[in-house]
């Protein structure tokens, strides 16, 4: 293997662009690894970790690069496959989207928010995607100029998180962010995000694939999303307790175009819940839906307020609140009863070996739900991140029993893209789980929408196919049930992928709880 690379001095790429440069070149014939980073302290160390860092070649630069270098690290097999990656990866950067020469040129002079601002007096939000170290100043100019923000970067401290959310309260802004993934704003999707129709139903969440699984199944309930506000997943933290979302609630409670509100988080701690069930005392109702929350611990419950245990339950409850009605597809109980005798005619090909639930997940909160409720049905999960601590899989460790993995955290995550871009680290797992003869079922999730990838099922389809045939060479059935989450409007169109993936012999569920929940009845035997 060689390793080889190119540094282009002051050239800013944003992460989502670069990871998927980084996705696209990996492809190319006779490359292993791929590195598409600006050149800060924190990427360097992400490189280092992936085995990717150029150490000698950087030691031998006149200038060491900086923060606003772009660095591309290819590892190939020979100098040849490894240049011809390197020039796909300029090439691609250098020609993204196909944007005419003119607005090129117009971008690459607009070196500042300040410039922006005088190209487009009318701009009002402000999109920002720089080095963590950096961000919270960018953040900071576009509060103090009026911008509502989306803050895509990450590794803010959260200390200037709570200062920056506090100056956008008192200017009455969103902050949303950092590290936060999906926003829907009149129309507009930012980050992570679906194609779903205009509608009366807002939305403000701590969790993207939280927030993407509900619209997606409001969607195709048939209603529609006024607003989609993300805050970031520490805003209902002990230190920020809810700012942004109290700030979206707010918004959202005087916004004419919402009927009902819905808000996504993990478990809050009890008061900072009690102070969002406060705030979200208003003349519209209110879906909350804090997986594995007791509600007692928030009693008294104002009125107004619907508190739900899943994803699915909370967009149900958001679709007849709002004037509407679920599809059977979407209620839990009809479709596992409607699919009884099929789950239990694979538990019956099950052979003694076959126990355990191996779920390989993409997005955390979904991984979350679907653990919160296979430990109701199969008991424990084991998990990198655990619902409790003796729960964790070891360092080194792949599967405890039942198992769920969030392989969008950061261990599976430094140095590369994330898994809704970049399949490579869950086929791994994927195989790995179909080697192992206590697998009884599978279950992924698959996201789709803008930014994701352009084609899942082309990639896990030929991958689903292999794994249950290896398994059948060993004389084991292998079930694999995907949580697919989507609507027709995406670029990836739901329908054509779910059909690719049953034609793989896949089970395919648009919600995470059915999914989940089918997983269970096939190792239940009693």
């Amino acid at each position: 293997m060689v390793l080889r690379t190119l540094l282009k001095r002051n050239t800013y790429y944003d992460s989502i662009t670069l990871m998927s440069v980084a996705q696209t070149v990996k492809a190319l014939p006779g490359v292993d690894d791929v590195g598409a980073v600006m050149a800060t302290e924190t990427n360097r160390e992400l490189l280092r970790l992936a085995n990717l860092l150029p150490a000698a070649w950087l030691a031998e630069q006149e200038t060491p690069p900086e923060a606003g270098d772009l660095l591309l690290v290819v590892r190939a097999n020979d100098d040849e496959h490894a240049e011809t990656a390197l020039l796909a990866a300029e090439q691609r950067l250098t020609s993204r989207d196909h944007r005419s020469a003119s607005e090129t040129a117009i971008e690459q002079t607009t070196r500042s928010l300040e410039m922006a601002l005088r190209r487009d007096r009318e701009a009002n939000l402000a999109f920002i995607a720089v080095a963590g170290e950096h961000a919270w100043l960018e953040t900071e100019q576009a509060l103090r100029h009026g911008l509502h923000v989306f803050l895509f970067s990450d590794n803010v401290p959260i200390e200037q998180e709570l200062r920056l959310k506090q100056l956008a309260v008192e200017r009455g802004l969103l902050l949303m962010g950092p590290d936060c993934g999906t926003a829907l704003l009149h129309g507009v999707a930012l980050g992570f995000c679906n194609v779903v129709p205009a509608g009366a139903i807002g939305i403000v969440g701590a969790s993207g694939t939280g927030m993407q699984q509900v619209m997606s199944l409001i969607a195709s309930a048939g209603m529609g999303i006024s607003q989609a506000i993300g805050t970031g997943g520490r805003d209902l933290s002990e230190t920020i307790h809810g700012l942004m979302m109290r700030q979206g609630l707010a918004m959202l409670a005087h916004d004419p175009h919402t009927s009902v509100i819905v808000l996504i988080s993990k478990p809050p701690s009890p008061r900072v819940a009690r102070e969002i069930l406060a705030a979200a005392q208003i003349d519209k109702p209110v879906v909350v839906v804090f997986l594995g929350a007791d509600p007692a611990q928030s009693a008294p419950v104002p009125a107004n307020i619907t508190f739900t245990r899943t994803l699915t339950e909370g967009a149900m409850a958001a679709v007849a609140l709002a004037g509407g009605q679920h599809t059977h597809g979407q209620d839990v109980q009809t479709v596992l009863q409607r699919d009884k005798a099929k789950l239990e005619g694979l538990r019956g090909q099950l052979q003694p070996s076959q126990h355990y639930i191996r779920a390989l997940y993409s997005g955390g909160t979904l991984c979350d739900e679907a653990m919160l409720l296979l430990r109701e049905a199969v008991g424990p999960v084991a998990s990198n991140i655990p619902l409790q601590t003796e729960w964790r899989v070891a360092e080194g460790e792949l599967f405890l029993g039942h198992t769920a993995l969030d392989l969008g955290s950061d261990e599976f995550t430094r140095g590369r893209p994330h898994p809704m871009i970049d399949s490579s680290v869950r086929l791994t797992y994927l195989e790995q789980a179909a080697r192992d003869p206590e697998t009884a079922v599978i279950l992924l999730d698959i996201v789709l929408g803008f930014c994701a990838h352009p084609d899942p099922a082309a990639i896990y389809g030929p991958a689903i196919v292999h794994v249950r045939n290896l398994a059948a060479s060993n004389g084991r059935p292998l079930p694999v049930i995907v949580s697919l989450c989507g609507t027709e409007g995406d670029p990836q169109r739901f329908s054509v992928q779910r059909q690719a993936l049953e034609d793989a012999g896949a089970l395919v569920y648009e919600s995470n709880a059915v999914a989940a929940l089918a997983a269970a009845a096939l190792v239940n035997r009693q």
